[in-house]
């Protein structure tokens, strides 16, 4: 399985369509940061929309993504999540740490655009 990575301008947006293993976790992450400068993005956008469960290992994945990328000037929105992954991220005490998150993706798009609410 292989996670779709769109590029939109000059941002970038990865969703991820089903539950994944660690090892596509981290092909993932190293497949979106390759991407980011290929593309000389300024924005990743990571649609969760489709996911109902998620673990500590995903979630500290996307958490370095996100840090990785602020590191190379590039900002990171998360869209879609829902109400269980929510849940879990908070009972196992997962932070998305200068990570934006929105309701959907038309909200982050608009959001790396600069119509910040």
């Amino acid at each position: 399985m292989t996670i779709p990575i769109v590029k939109m301008g000059k941002h970038l947006i990865v969703t991820i369509q089903d539950e994944i293993s660690d090892k596509i976790a981290i092909e993932a992450q190293q497949k979106i940061l390759y991407t980011i400068t290929d593309n000389r993005s300024f924005g990743l956008l990571i649609d969760l929309s489709v996911i109902n469960v998620i673990d500590s290992f995903l979630g500290r994945v996307l958490n370095d993504i996100a840090k990785m990328a602020k590191l190379m000037g590039v900002e990171t929105v998360v869209s879609g999540i829902q109400p269980g992954v929510a849940i879990t991220f908070m009972e196992l005490g997962l932070k998305l740490d200068g990570i934006k998150t929105v309701l959907d993706i038309e909200q982050g798009i608009d959001y790396l655009n600069g119509k910040r609410e």
